[in-house]
Formats: C-alpha cells, structure tokens, sequence
C-alpha cells in the first residue's frame, strides 16, 4: 500500500485558500454544504478554519470570543491535481468560484501545503480546543491589578503562571506579609503605566 497518511484519500492534498476578511466561516460552510450537491465528495475532503476561545474582561465582565488563529485563510484538503498533474477542472473552479474565496494561495498554480505546515495548523488547532486564552499574555514578576474576588483592587506580583489550567499564582501584600493566591487569568488585568 502506499506511504500516505492513513485517512487521506487517493491524491488528496491540502491547500490554503485566502479569503476576504469575516468571510472565512461563510466560506467553510458553503464549501461543506455544496460539495455533495455539486458531486465534489470524492475531490473535495476537508475543511479546516482553526480557531481559539479568547478571554478578556472589560468592566468587572468577562467575556469570551472565537478567534480565527489564521485571518483571511481556510485550509481545504481536496484532490485539485489529476495523475497528469494538470488542474482538474471542477473542484477548481468550484471552490475558486465561492463567494468570499479571493482565491488559492499560489494563484493558478497553487502548491500543496508540506505535511510538516499541516501538522502545525493541526497542532494549533488541537491546543486550541477546548481551552480559553486570555487575550493579554503575563510573565513572571509582572505587577497586576486584581480585579475580582476577595482580593479586588489590590496590587500583586506574578511569581507562577500555569496556562494549562489558566491560572496564576499572585503574591499580594496583605498587612505588610505577601501571601501568594491563586487567580484566574482573568480576574486580573495590567497595570498601565
């Protein structure tokens, strides 16, 4: 048998396709729809817009929003090259032709994504899931502000930071003795200069 990845079908491919900016759910979502009313189920196999939950709190809320981790770009893998290596005709246009797609990354003549480009976009994908990212990263010895629970509106230093679980280890200064807390992400904020 051959050497290809186990669940990739004959020729399949992956390829990015840029699309317009907002567009990159429309675009996923019309090519799922369509590809088996078009016929295009043995062209057309996957279709990827990874993304990531992203946290942040803005007066006392929290709030939380998807966050495409690739703007502009939908990964799509499909059989677009016959064993004569020339365009097969209708997965390109199809997928050319949808609304929102500017067009394949490479133009006329687009270059299959390396094994080693999907696996990381895969990668991305796969730590993404499942996990909310703050939108403001912290480093160790930072001072913040903390902005929610017993400890709100007091000053603290960063000494621990554990993005597996969200959390950080803040040690405060309560009647002149620092006592290290534990807090979320997002019940604290940087202090701005």
């Amino acid at each position: 048998m051959s050497s290809s990845p186990v669940n990739a079908p004959a020729g399949a491919q992956w390829f990015a396709l840029h699309t317009l900016s907002g567009q990159e759910g429309k675009v996923k979502a019309y090519i799922e729809k369509f590809k088996t009313v078009e016929e295009l189920d043995d062209y057309i196999f996957e279709i990827l817009m990874p993304t990531e939950v992203v946290s942040e709190v803005k007066g006392g809320k929290k709030s939380t929003k998807v966050r495409k981790l690739y703007p502009g770009y939908v990964f799509i893998q499909m059989r677009l090259y016959g064993e004569d290596k020339k365009l097969i005709n209708k997965p390109w246009y199809f997928v050319k032709e949808t609304s929102g797609v500017i067009g394949f990354v490479g133009g006329d003549n687009p270059a299959a994504l390396r094994q080693a480009e999907i696996d990381e976009i895969k990668a991305r994908l796969e730590a993404a899931t499942g996990k909310e990212v703050p939108k403001v990263q912290y480093s160790v010895g930072e001072e913040v502000k903390i902005t929610d629970g017993a400890f709100a509106n007091l000053t603290g230093r960063i000494d621990e930071i554990d993005p597996e679980r969200g959390k950080l280890k803040i040690s405060v200064s309560i009647f002149g003795r620092f006592t290290p807390v534990e807090l979320e992400y997002w019940q604290v904020q940087r202090i701005t200069e």
